[in-house]
Formats: structure tokens, C-alpha cells, sequence
């Protein structure tokens, strides 16, 4: 059973979510602001925080920042924002996942799942570390360095980095990273992979334009390598 945190002020959202998700054998608390919120994950450390961005007495996606610079918690975002730029900062600003309003609750409940299956208690965590030259990714222990320094990714952008890093040297597509890493039917959602490598890129010390370790192969998907292996 998973124990969730639903973040939501609109009480006519929240009774029926709440009600559809113990339903599906989830352990649902709530809160209706957003430091009330706050106040709950840090308390009660759920498995998973869903996070309304409309709140009455602040903005969630301050909301998430101030979070994420305390708990790695994974946050699944609800939002009526559907716009490309906003999701694009939702998930700059360190969430794990989006639905965008008006959604079920079964929509809701193979999200959640999906992120949890990523945590560190699934069957990834009995794998070895993964090397790529001065890249070192350990499941085991969700962390990854280079040269021997250590890399702080989130949750998800260490899901994307550990599913490249077993497949050195092949290209990869977005349609199997959708499936695979975020657990996603592809189509419309591309851009989160995009805003996830180039996240990734960043954190390596690299960019497009200069990768050492990830390659984009325009039309097709993305290939890591060791910078040694290039010509």
C-alpha cells in the first residue's frame, strides 16, 4: 500500500480523489494549502506527493521548490496549465510527473504507480553500477558521479540516465524511453524527454551543441558513450 499526499484546495476534486484512490489500495491524507502541505511530507513522509498548482495561499510550483530543496519525494503535478511553457517549468522546477486537469483518478493511479515502481525497492536495485568511462551510475545505491564526483539528479532524471547507461553506444529512441523509463503511451509527451536530457546535459557539464556523453540523433533518439569512444 502506498501512501500518498493529495495537495488540492477544491474541496470537489479532492473528496471523490481521495475516495477513488483508497479505492485502488492507496493510503490518501490531504491538505488544502500549500504549507499545510509542506508541513505533511516533511511529517509524515509519503511515498508520493500530488500537487494541485492553483493553491490559496501559494503558488505550487513555489511550493515544489521549496520542497525539493529538502525531501527527493516524488511529486506528480495536477494542473489546469496545460501550456507547453508552464509544463516545461513544472518540471525544471523538480517534478517527477504531470497530469493535466480534467483527469481520473485512473489516469491518476498508473502515474503514481509508474513513479513508484522507480524507486529504489524495485528490481533495479539488485543491479550493478553501470560505468560508461568517467560515468558511474549505482542503482543500488541511486547515485551516480563523474570523474568521481558526485552528480545530484532527481529521481527521474536518474531513471533516464541508469535506462541509457545499460545501453552504451545505442541509439534510443523517445518512444522507448516512455515506455520504458516514465511507463507512458508515446505521443504528445516527447517534450518531456527532451527537457529531461537536456537537464541531464547540464548536470554532466555538457550541452547539444557539445555533448560528451549524450548524443541526439535528430529523427531518431539519443545515444551515451564514453567521449573516448568518439572519432
Amino acid at each position: 500500500m502506498a501512501r500518498l499526499l493529495l495537495i488540492e484546495d477544491d474541496l470537489t476534486i479532492r473528496t471523490p480523489l481521495i475516495r477513488a484512490l483508497r479505492e485502488r489500495g492507496h493510503a490518501v491524507a490531504a491538505a488544502s494549502t500549500a504549507m499545510a502541505g509542506l508541513r505533511d511530507a516533511l511529517e509524515d513522509r509519503p511515498d508520493l506527493v500530488v500537487l494541485d498548482l492553483g493553491l490559496p495561499d501559494l503558488d505550487g510550483r513555489e511550493l515544489l521548490r521549496m520542497l525539493r530543496a529538502v525531501s527527493s519525494v516524488p511529486v506528480i503535478v495536477a494542473t489546469a496549465r496545460d501550456d507547453e511553457a508552464e509544463i516545461v517549468r513544472v518540471l525544471d522546477a523538480g517534478a517527477d510527473d504531470y497530469v493535466v486537469k480534467p483527469f481520473t483518478a485512473a489516469q491518476l493511479d498508473a502515474r503514481a504507480r509508474a513513479v513508484l515502481r522507480r524507486g529504489p525497492s524495485g528490481a533495479d536495485a539488485q543491479d550493478p553500477a553501470l560505468v560508461v568511462g568517467g560515468l558511474r551510475v549505482d542503482p543500488r545505491a541511486r547515485q551516480v558521479t563523474l570523474d568521481g564526483v558526485v552528480v545530484e539528479l532527481t529521481p527521474r532524471e536518474f531513471d533516464l540516465l541508469h535506462h541509457l547507461a545499460g545501453r552504451p553506444g545505442q541509439v534510443v529512441t523517445k518512444r522507448e524511453l516512455l515506455t520504458e523509463v516514465w511507463q507512458i503511451p508515446y505521443g504528445g509527451a516527447d517534450k518531456t524527454v527532451d527537457v529531461h536530457l537536456s537537464w541531464l546535459r547540464r548536470k554532466l557539464g555538457e550541452n547539444a551543441q557539445q555533448p560528451r556523453y549524450l548524443h541526439t540523433v535528430r529523427g531518431v533518439g539519443v545515444r551515451l558513450e564514453a567521449p573516448a569512444a568518439q572519432p
